[in-house]
């Protein structure tokens, strides 16, 4: 159950509401009020949970949770007495129950008198300005956005309405749309890298661009997005972008990326929508990569990417070929045993 001390529930909800409300079909007692969320192996008869991979099938089997999303083809191995939310995306309806059940705290409007704000900038109607925090000359804060503590706007930064903006985050050379989550300590519109080679000392290129954010987009904790050289770097709207991502300057992303933790995306390279970034990948500068690609996670992307195609390796190929390359280097070393192998520990 979630730690009511960060965590805040609201009243219970019948599964019936909760199903009509996330667009699941009931199945049993529609009128069993569900007061909390829990994993399958830990839930108790007022948590609502879920079940969504064959690996937690035994859970499933043993679960004592009163309510149950899952796909209907699993209905069978649901516990006698559980109440189902039958659905063709049983985690996606557990989310939006989940979220329904507890939502997301608002902070009360108000700044902080330990804030720093510059005359020139615009807060718009009901912000939240955290302690420590610094909003600097001419910055543009739309209506609802919370700045939070000692995070840092740039002089001439333009944040639409309902932005978020975490705890020491800064955002510079900055061009943002509406309900942007940026959470701790990212940095936006830092420079990018940028010299021109000299055995002399290298010079700095300077970063001319900025950084174009559109609607709805989440940047984790500690990502850092450089702004352009010239043009601008661009994260298209809807784009969800993990903790501790580096997206270079010039880079664009279209709507609705995914970019996983630890990924480095070098300058001037172009995803088109929709692409899907495992955690750990490193891609190479001035590249394309189509709309739908997916790249597995830990790979090296050196050359383009057609639209829905999908990589993994180092050098990244067609996942099928990095399956084979895989499973022949398996053989190749079962057959030819050497130092360090199974065969001789």
């Amino acid at each position: 159950m979630p730690d009511p001390r960060f965590f805040v529930a609201a009243e219970p909800f019948s599964a019936t509401e909760l199903a009509q409300r996330v667009g699941a079909t009931v199945a049993g007692d529609g009128g069993r009020r569900i007061h909390s969320v829990a994993p399958l192996d830990a839930a108790g008869p007022d948590d609502l949970s879920f079940f969504d991979h064959p690996r937690y099938a035994a859970q499933l089997v043993a679960t004592r949770a009163g309510v149950i999303a899952l796909h209907p083809k699993h209905r069978a191995r649901a516990p006698a007495g559980a109440v189902l939310l039958l659905s063709n995306e049983p985690h996606k309806a557990y989310a939006r129950a989940a979220a329904l059940l507890f939502p997301e705290t608002q902070p009360q409007a108000g700044i902080a008198p330990q804030a720093v704000i510059a005359p020139t900038a615009t807060l718009g109607k009901g912000c939240t300005v955290e302690a420590g925090a610094t909003i600097a000359a001419r910055a543009e804060i739309g209506a609802g956005c919370v700045i939070g503590a000692s995070a840092s706007i740039g002089p001439g930064v333009v944040l639409g309405p309902g932005c978020r903006v975490g705890a020491n985050a800064s955002i510079a050379h900055a061009l943002i749309g509406a309900k942007v989550n940026v959470y701790p300590g990212a940095r936006i519109g830092t420079d990018g890298f940028g010299f021109a080679p000299d055995p002399k000392g290298h010079v700095r290129v300077p970063q001319l661009g900025r950084v174009i954010i559109h609607d709805g987009v989440e940047i984790g904790a500690n990502a850092t997005i450089d702004r352009g050289s010239g043009p601008d770097t661009v994260i298209g709207a809807g784009c969800w972008i993990d903790n501790l991502v580096h997206i270079g300057h010039n880079a664009q992303l279209g709507r609705g990326c995914i970019v996983a933790g630890l990924t480095g995306i070098a300058g001037s390279t172009i995803l088109g929508d929709f692409v899907a970034v495992g955690g750990q990948v490193g891609v190479a500068g001035h590249l394309r990569i189509g709309t739908g690609a997916r790249i597995a996670g830990g790979s090296g992307v050196i050359r383009d990417i057609p639209a829905g195609m999908t990589v993994g390796g180092f050098p990244a190929v067609p996942i099928r070929v990095w399956h084979r390359q895989t499973a022949l280097l398996a053989r190749m070393a079962r057959a030819t045993p050497g130092e360090g192998t199974e065969e001789e520990s």
